[in-house]
């Protein structure tokens, strides 16, 4: 295997595991302000009770 193929492959894993961990932060993200969303809810709920 020539060494550019390589050095090739390394940065395609490279970037693919960037990307990756940009999508699992964006994840995190918005699960942090569904959960924001969702105590919202449960005191407006509350609070027509």
């Amino acid at each position: 295997m020539d060494e550019r193929n390589i050095t090739f492959m390394f940065y395609g894993l490279a970037v693919a595991w960037g990307i990756l961990a940009v999508y699992a932060v964006l994840l995190g993200l918005r699960e942090q302000d569904l959960k924001k969303q969702l105590e919202t809810l449960k005191k407006m709920v509350e609070e027509k009770k």
